[in-house]
């Protein structure tokens, strides 16, 4: 887990302009839902292509914070990156053309086709059945035709998005800034997050409380949600 804490003079830059520094005071277990990014094995397992070692060390907090949301009648869904790729060619060129590296982009294609090994959520997360699972295939949810997720918490009622998983600073950030921008309630949570340096997943933090929603650890956001 990265030990890192926001800056002290972003807070008091927040508590001067804006009179505070969290923005939400109570968060509604039944229009929220805990969107938990890219646990599964292709980030999450030793060894694997994109490996996050950090991943690993907040298995702990996701479960808790979901179980905890779960019997509060929150919303848990976990989100997982899955390629579709045929002769060579994907349903993300720019992606496998230019980040991953070619010696091991056919590789990558085959771990991260929907089923593959890489898609598989990571087997110590408390993953349940009345829980709800979605594909996407960009580093963000909301990148139309990305994801069916907009449309699932549109029908859900859901205007409160506390985000987890990893990267912090990649497929979460994408994801948390994109939901701000589209009016929902956006929560970062901190010690549910990781990235391959504590670096990395501060300066996420900082860019999120100032402009794109909040950032709390997992018991402050436990902390606001009624009993």
């Amino acid at each position: 887990m990265h030990q890192v804490e926001i800056s002290g003079d972003i807070v008091e830059r927040l508590k001067a302009r804006r009179g505070r520094y969290h923005l939400y005071d109570t968060i509604y277990p039944d229009k929220t839902a805990l969107i938990v990014v890219d646990m599964q094995n292709a980030f999450c397992k030793p060894g694997a292509p994109a490996e996050v070692p950090a991943s690993r060390n907040i298995i702990g907090n996701i479960n808790n914070l979901a179980d905890t949301l779960r019997s509060r009648g929150g919303s848990i869904i976990w989100v997982v990156s899955a390629f579709n790729c045929k002769n060579g060619r994907s349903d993300w060129e720019n992606f496998f053309n230019y980040i991953v590296a070619a010696e091991v982009r056919s590789q990558t294609m085959d771990y991260m086709a929907p089923g593959a090994e890489g898609v598989a959520l990571w087997a110590e997360l408390d993953a349940r059945t009345e829980d709800i699972y979605v594909e996407k295939n960009r580093y963000g949810c909301f990148v139309p035709g990305a994801s069916q997720l907009e449309r699932i918490l549109r029908s859900h009622g859901i205007d409160c998005l506390l985000i987890a998983g990893t990267k912090t600073n990649i497929c979460c950030e994408t994801t948390a800034r994109a939901a701000f921008d589209m009016d929902f309630k956006v929560i970062l949570v901190s010690d549910c997050c990781a990235a391959l340096s504590d670096r990395e997943h501060l300066a996420t933090m900082e860019n999120m409380i100032q402009q794109f929603g909040d950032v709390m650890t997992a018991q402050e956001v436990t902390d606001r949600l009624p009993q």
